[in-house]
């Protein structure tokens, strides 16, 4: 079957701001006389709100804030630092404007509806978007399905039709576990796992490498 959209994650892929959410969050956590585990940044990556909240309250400030708490406190930083500074990753704008000439463009990510609202509309793009989901929305945040599976469904398209671009291991493992196919780019500075890397049908080194050729190699 020919490929009729693809599915954008955001942060990693179009915003460089998985390093700001790390630098937030170890500082609230520190703040607040909590603890830093060695895998906690991964176990972040692709988690809902819902998820990463009640992770921090429970696991990181033994119950200091709720994980309402949490997540208004740490999205209010965050829309913050995107306010100050929005940092696009390279090619983002140009990428979405080209792929988007060809395909039905959607949207899956982990952040808050709040966020994705602010950084699309920063971006110029928000009327190329069909369709964009948060994992707040959705039953389950990455690695599961849910969020790629509900933004298909909003674009009424089938998931085997749709291309996701990816650079975290909890994104790329979600997009294929949904149906789709899956192109990584990884970060540079938090690189996918071997086995979620094996997941993705193509892997390029930045967006400028995601062209419509490329994307018309899947049929």
């Amino acid at each position: 079957m020919a490929v009729a959209a693809i599915v954008f994650d955001m942060d990693g892929v179009l915003i460089d701001t998985e390093p700001i959410w790390e630098e937030v969050r170890r500082a609230y956590i520190d703040e607040l006389g909590g603890r830093w585990l060695p895998d906690t940044q991964d176990r972040f990556m692709g988690m809902s709100t819902a998820e990463w909240s009640e992770y921090t309250s429970k696991d990181l400030l033994d119950g200091r804030r709720t994980p309402e708490q949490v997540a208004e406190d740490v999205i209010s930083r965050m829309a913050a630092r995107y306010s100050d500074h929005l940092p696009l990753m390279p090619n983002a704008v140009e990428t979405v404007r080209r792929l988007g000439a060809d395909y039905t463009l959607g949207l899956a990510s982990s952040s808050p509806r709040r966020l994705i609202d602010v950084v699309l509309d920063h971006m110029g793009v928000t009327d190329l978007f069909a369709a964009t989901v948060s994992t707040e929305e959705v039953e389950r945040g990455k690695p599961a399905p849910d969020g790629y599976l509900e933004a298909a469904a909003r674009l009424g398209i089938d998931p085997a039709r749709c291309v996701a671009i990816e650079d975290s291991s909890n994104g790329l493992r979600a997009a294929a576990a949904a149906g789709m196919t899956v192109i990584a780019v990884p970060h540079p500075k938090y690189p996918p796992a071997a086995d979620a890397i094996a997941l993705a049908a193509a892997v390029a080194e930045s967006l400028k490498d995601v062209t419509p050729e490329l994307v018309a190699e899947f049929r």
